[in-house]
Order: structure tokens, then C-alpha cells, then sequence
């Protein structure tokens, strides 16, 4: 199984540290590009995965397979580092400039590649690609989040949704919640700590800041500017108002009164691990979890959700993303562009998402009776609705957003342990975004 999860601190800051340490340093991405297997020479391209696993690897050499029998002049050799330090590898041989032509570009790593002119820029390619028009909403804004520029074609979506107990609710007469209030309450109500039952998969440790980040834009969701998601549309940060303190009070309430006490130092394997195993009866994740649960579980006993709504029926929506991307000194960027818009195309991106886990990300997806229904299908629902689930950008451009997640697990920890007030929480990561604004307008 591929986790998609955020790169451990000390990784990514070894990324960022080379990047800054060579910047400006990458090679002009208008190198001269002359099609060897055009000639009749055979090109061996050197392409590189980052979420790997023997899973996935085997999909994709499938995949490269088949690439190579409709391309005869060209070959894929495929590097899969492990999956600890592929970050690193990528970043490493980008910097010493080994050969690479076509690289797994992520929402996280993408930035400082672009800085450092590591990647090309596709818009010259793009803009010829007849299937870039089928790319849904989602995928364009990923794939143009640096400078409104495409950098590489995400080969998938990730994006959370709820999973639940079906048999647990149909027993109560109850359906899934649509909203935090109503996974609050529905799962105090499911919640009978004597047969080790509870309502929510809480998650107190690593990863636990996206959930409090989750809910507290739901109650600011009418007021949250779309393009600097952590501050609202007047300039204020989105911890300044009364309804965030509101969220942080139900938020809290939920693993009070609905979670397994020990939930405090939970991460995503620990959540993951209680919902399979009849320990919890609500569980908030990303899509590679359905492929656990229909290992684990049997059919009938799960379902999935939209995530839920705020008091004003709203809620951010965030997609992460990876993809495939061009090295920018490739010497085979023609050859290169061909593998990327093969494995890019719909029919490739359906096999893999279904393979791995994936939204797809192409809109003619939602006619495929896979994604039409099932576990799948409250993606497409939420896609369907742009008003209600709202697209936002997350906080990836500011200096200090790693060490944000940081401070927000140990503040929620210290919050829900009652060693902290709300107030004085949401004071801490208030003037803590105010100051990452001031900072990065210097």
C-alpha cells in the first residue's frame, strides 16, 4: 500500500537545504532537444519514483512495459529508492545534476525544485496535449500551483474523506454524519467504552494537526481566503475568530467524549488499525485507506462519506497531489514529455489510480462505474459540488509551515491533556501565522 503522508521534518529540511544551498544553480530548461529516437537511435530514459513501494513499482513497470512495446526507440530504466529517503536521493541527484530526465515531483517538494530550475516548465507541452483539457479542477490547480505554471501532470489525487462503521450505524438507525456536529454526536452515541467501542478514530500524534486545521476552516469557511488559506479575506488569520474556538471546543469534546483515551498519541497507522479492527466507528482519511479496509473488513460492515460540513454547510476541500515531472536538463526532453503524457493519458491514469489507490484526474473518470460507486464515490460527489466542499490552497509556500505541524500536535496534545486553554492555544497559532506573514513579505 502507498501512504501519501508529509515527508518527516528532518527529510524535507534536507531538501530545502540543498535546494537554497544550489539555487539558481539548475541548468537553463531551453537546452537543445534533438529527438534520438526519432533518428533511430534508441533513447534509454532514466526516471525516478518517490512513494514507492513493491506494489506500486510493479504497476508502473507494467505500465513502462507496455510504453516501450508502442515506442520501440525508446527504453525506461526505472529507480526506486526506498521510500525513508527517496525524497532525499531525488534532491541529491538533482543537485549534482546526474542523469535523470522524468522525476516524481509532490505538493511538498515541488516549490523548491521550480526555485532551483531543477524542473522544466510543461506549458509548451501542455498547451499541445489534447487530453490536458480533460483534467479536472483539482488536478489543473496542482499541476499550476507554482507561478500558474505546470511543472509536472499529477498521476493522482488525494483528498480525505469519512469512513464508518455501516453496520454499527444501521444497528442505531443512524446515517453517516454530515457534519462535525453530527460526528460529535453520533459518536458519543456509539461510544460504550465497556466493549471497547468509539465513536472516533481520533488522531492526537504525527498528522493529528491536519484535523484540527480540518475542522477550524470548516467553521470559517465562509470568510477563508481561497489562495492563503490560513488567513481569512480581511487579513486576519483564521485562529482570530470566534468560531475557531468554537471548532476547538467540539473538536475536543469528540476525543472527550467519543475517542479512545490513548488516541492522544495516535498517528495514521494507529487510527487506521482501530477502525479495521471493530475498535472505532469514524475514521477521517486520505484513499489509500480503501484498500485496507477491503483487505481487513468484511463487505457491508464500511462505508464511505463526504468529509463533514461547518455550521454553514461548508467545508475546505484540499487535494494533494505527485506526479511525474521533466528534469530540466534533460538531454531527451521529447522522449521525455512521451512517457509523461503516456502514463498521463486517461486510460494509463484509470489503470494506476484503480491499482494504487487514487482519485484520477481526469474528468471523464467520474463514467466509470469503479468511481461511480462504492468507496469512491463521495470523491466524485465532492467534486460535483464546488459550493459546498471549497477549493483551498494550503499553506506549503510559507517558510514555516513544517514547523507549524509541529506546534500544532503539541498544542492540541497539551490542549485535549487539559494542560493548555483554548484560548491560549488559538493565541499561540494566531501570532504564529501573523508572524509567518510579516516574515514573508520582507
Amino acid at each position: 500500500m502507498v501512504r501519501t503522508k508529509r515527508m518527516v521534518l528532518s527529510v524535507f529540511a534536507f531538501v530545502m537545504l540543498i535546494s537554497m544551498v544550489l539555487s539558481g544553480c539548475g541548468s537553463s530548461s531551453k537546452d537543445n532537444n534533438d529527438s534520438a529516437s526519432k533518428a533511430g537511435n534508441t533513447v534509454t530514459l532514466k526516471m525516478i519514483e518517490s512513494l514507492t513501494s513493491p506494489e506500486r513499482t510493479e504497476v508502473l513497470k507494467k505500465m513502462l512495459a507496455e510504453f516501450e512495446q508502442q515506442n520501440p526507440g525508446i527504453k525506461v530504466e526505472l529507480i526506486s529508492p526506498p521510500l525513508q529517503n527517496a525524497d532525499t536521493k531525488i534532491a541529491t541527484m538533482l543537485a549534482a545534476k546526474e542523469d535523470l530526465d522524468v522525476l516524481e515531483v509532490r505538493d511538498i517538494t515541488a516549490k523548491q525544485f521550480v526555485t532551483n530550475q531543477f524542473i522544466e516548465d510543461l506549458k509548451s507541452y501542455t498547451s499541445k496535449w489534447e487530453n490536458y483539457k480533460t483534467l479536472n479542477d483539482s488536478a489543473k490547480m496542482s499541476a499550476n500551483y507554482i507561478n500558474n505554471t505546470p511543472y509536472y501532470i499529477p498521476y493522482g489525487l488525494y483528498q480525505k474523506i469519512l469512513f464508518y462503521r455501516k453496520d454499527w450505524f444501521d444497528a442505531k438507525g443512524m446515517t453517516p454524519p454530515a457534519t462535525w456536529q453530527e460526528v460529535y454526536e453520533k459518536g458519543k452515541a456509539l461510544t460504550d467504552p465497556a466493549q471497547n467501542r468509539y465513536g472516533y478514530a481520533y488522531r492526537g500524534g504525527a498528522g493529528g494537526d491536519n484535523f484540527t486545521l480540518m475542522i477550524t476552516q470548516a467553521f470559517n469557511a465562509d470568510q477563508i481566503n481561497p489562495d492563503d488559506s490560513m488567513f481569512l479575506k480581511d487579513g486576519k488569520t483564521i485562529f482570530s475568530t470566534p468560531e475557531s474556538k468554537q471548532a476547538m471546543d467540539l473538536f475536543t469534546k469528540i476525543y472527550q467524549e467519543a475517542s479512545p483515551k490513548d488516541s492522544t498519541n495516535w498517528a495514521f497507522s494507529e487510527t487506521v488499525e482501530s477502525f479495521v479492527s471493530g475498535v472505532t466507528a469514524m475514521l477521517i482519511n486520505d484513499p489509500d485507506v480503501i484498500a485496507v479496509t477491503k483487505e481487513k473488513m468484511k463487505e457491508g460492515t464500511w462505508a464511505t462519506a463526504p468529509i463533514p460540513l461547518g455550521p454553514t454547510g461548508k467545508a475546505p476541500r484540499f487535494v494533494g497531489a505527485a506526479g511525474w515531472g521533466m528534469t530540466s536538463y534533460s538531454k531527451h526532453k521529447e522522449e521525455a514529455w512521451k512517457l509523461i503524457e503516456f502514463l498521463s493519458n486517461p486510460d494509463q491514469n484509470l489503470v494506476f489510480a484503480k491499482a494504487v489507490g487514487l482519485i484520477p484526474i481526469h474528468t471523464t473518470a467520474a463514467d466509470d462505474e469503479f468511481f461511480k460507486k462504492g468507496a469512491y464515490q463521495p470523491f466524485i460527489e465532492m467534486n460535483s459540488k464546488p459550493d459546498a466542499y471549497l477549493m483551498m490552497r494550503d499553506a506549503t509556500d510559507y517558510q514555516g509551515y513544517g514547523e507549524s505541524k509541529k506546534i500544532a500536535v503539541e498544542d492540541n496534545q497539551a490542549l485535549i491533556l487539559k494542560q493548555r486553554s483554548i484560548d491560549d492555544v488559538l493565541k499561540n497559532w494566531d501570532k504564529y501565522w501573523t508572524d509567518q506573514k510579516a516574515n514573508q513579505k520582507k
